[in-house]
């Protein structure tokens, strides 16, 4: 999972400096007694945090604060970029001036995190990744598309939100034309996608600006447009969202799908890895470090990865004996990838499956966790737009106040391929306990800034969505074989990702020796297979932070259990996890280590 927001984390430089704030406005209060390194600390996280949406307002979308709903920056540009460096240079001075010795307890956890999220900021932005920004699974027309659907973030509740995103979306082609200007900066040196991806891209514009406004994505607000209205209003909005998406959205991304087809495509590269770009290697291990919150090298991530897929197979081993089943493992993973009686009859009992397990997990829930959350969330199918180049799920948290549920995205595109033995792991997951406990639980939390409660750590929200699928038997499910099947599938899988990712990025694997040890090894589909591969090589580095995580989690709760033993509470034990929002993992190890010592006491 993206945290499941649009990943531009840039914010906006103060005209001023954050701790201006704190001074004595005026002689008369000069006998005040000055602000503690806590106070000052605590109002520096305000400060930022409002700073940061002012710049990234659909973060601020995204999270349910709606004060910039209609502003887009045009993240794209040079200048976009510089004030973004700075503004990670300035803050990371004016948190540096305060010495954290003294301050303990979530200020000092926010300002640990605060300075080395900055720090990473800065290292990883001297890459000029920038020119590559678009491919087929970071592909921004197809998260505005989303956005302006009206079944996302973007609210079309009243005529203001209606006329928020007029004034938002009419900014997008010059955004789509920025882009083409980094693009063809890229090309220049070399710093290009690979020609496989870019393929892809243009059935997806082609989806997304369809001439018949009835079909067009963008025209769905208009379509839907409530009833409270008055008659002006509705014939105003439909005249300008007709004029807006004919005459500027529509001609914008058509003139994309040209400059792709016949100036970048011919320029793209037909290697796949990042060692075919300027300093791909040092890019990768950066990835790789952000990612996974470690120091562990792709190499030894390559090596974990072998050990894991090793340990895994002989567990489904166990399957094949349990089942009696004839044949190699390879036999066996062809049998669950094609016979019929795993497939869905149509999208509607896909489903239905999904909403059962909910009534089914929901029993076990109260046994492990004693803290769930408030919001609630809803499952729907992934856009077909987009669904070809989706993985199997996914999960977008619910706004800041809850009104907007999460959105457990579930993928019908080609439901052949779609198992019912994958049901099981891919809720967990996605679902609950996995991300909507975790992103939910997070937003919920009292105490801590909000560049905490919305942000996060790959590998520790990833960690805990793979780690809760080993809880599988626990909460009541992969109770027969071949869902258990699904359950090690899952985990296989991302142990397969730490092999492929690495192999890809490090070792100069092919496309094609990266689908056909998927094959060999795991029972994915074919077009299951392909679009993984495709993903690592638009996403470099963060399908390493899924085993990452969830090893350093299963380690700790063994641990936990082992040293406590009678005193040892596994809701406890969660409860710790997640109270105090995404951690990088040796924060999370330090913090987990404190807690078993206090009750050893």
């Amino acid at each position: 999972m993206k945290l499941r927001h649009l990943s531009l984390a840039i914010a906006l430089t103060l005209p001023f400096s954050a701790t201006t704030l704190l001074a004595a406005p005026s002689a008369a209060k000069s006998m005040q007694v000055a602000p503690s390194k806590s106070e000052q600390l605590e109002q520096l996280y305000v400060d930022y945090w409002e700073a940061s949406l002012k710049l990234n307002p659909l973060q601020a979308t995204f999270v349910g604060d709606e004060r910039y709903n209609d502003q887009l920056p045009n993240f794209f540009s040079p200048e976009y970029r510089d004030e973004s460096i700075a503004f990670s240079q300035n803050w990371l001075k004016k948190f540096e001036a305060i010495n954290p010795d003294d301050v303990t307890g979530q200020t000092r956890l926010s300002y640990d995190i605060m300075v080395r999220s900055l720090k990473l900021d800065l290292e990883g932005n001297q890459f000029r990744t920038d020119l590559m920004p678009l491919n087929q699974f970071g592909n921004i027309v197809g998260s505005f598309a989303q956005l302006g659907s009206g079944t996302s973030a973007q609210p079309f509740k009243t005529v203001q939100d209606y006329d928020n995103w007029f004034k938002r979306a009419s900014k997008v082609p010059e955004l789509l034309a920025q882009m083409q200007v980094n693009m063809r900066e890229g090309m220049k040196i070399g710093m290009v996608q690979p020609k496989v991806l870019m393929i892809k891209v243009l059935p997806q514009l082609d989806d997304i600006a369809k001439d018949k406004l009835d079909e067009n994505i963008f025209w769905l607000p208009i379509k839907n447009i409530p009833a409270s209205f008055s008659a002006a209003d509705k014939s105003r909005l439909t005249e300008q969202y007709r004029t807006l998406i004919t005459q500027q959205i529509n001609p914008s991304i058509k003139q994309l799908r040209t400059f792709v087809n016949d100036e970048y495509l011919p320029a793209c590269r037909d290697t796949v890895g990042m060692q075919g770009l300027p300093d791909g290697q040092a890019i990768y291990a950066y990835r790789a470090k952000a990612s996974t919150t470690t120091d562990l090298t792709p190499k030894q991530l390559h090596e974990i990865g072998l050990s894991e897929v090793a340990r895994i197979h002989g567990e489904i081993r166990k399957i094949m004996a349990e089942t009696k089943f004839k044949g190699s493992l390879q036999d066996f993973f062809h049998f669950m990838d094609t016979d019929k009686q795993f497939e869905y009859k149509d999208e509607q009992a896909l489903l239905d499956r999904f909403n059962a397990l909910r009534v089914k997990i929901d029993k076990k829930i109260p046994e492990f966790f004693a803290v769930t959350p408030k919001a609630g969330f809803e499952i729907r199918p992934i856009e077909a737009f987009r669904a070809a180049s989706s993985a199997g799920g996914e999960y977008q948290g619910p706004s800041e106040d809850g009104t907007r549920p999460g959105i457990f995205y579930v993928n019908t595109y080609d439901l052949p391929t779609r198992k019912t033995w994958d049901s099981e792991d891919l809720y967990l997951h996605e679902a609950i306990p996995g991300h909507h406990f975790q992103i939910a639980i997070q937003q919920e939390l009292t105490g801590i800034p909000k560049f905490r409660r919305f942000g996060g750590e790959t590998a520790y929200a990833e960690g805990w969505g793979l780690y809760t699928e080993t809880m599988g038997k626990e909460l009541g499910v992969f109770t027969d074989p071949y869902m258990y099947f699904g359950g090690l599938q899952g985990e296989l899988w991302r142990a397969i990702r730490l092999v492929v990712d690495t192999g890809l990025h490090d070792k100069g694997w092919t496309r094609e020796q990266v689908i056909k040890y998927m094959r060999d090894n795991s029972a994915v589909s074919e077009t299951d297979a392909i679009a993984e591969a495709e993903r690592y090589m638009a996403i470099p580095g963060q399908a390493l932070a899924y085993k990452v995580g969830q090893l350093k989690i299963r380690e700790l709760r063994t641990r936990a259990s082992n040293e406590l033993g009678d005193k040892f509470d596994v809701r406890e034990f969660h409860d710790q996890v997640l109270k105090d929002g995404s951690l990088p993992m040796s924060v999370l190890e330090a913090k987990i280590d404190r807690w078993i010592a206090s009750k050893k006491k």
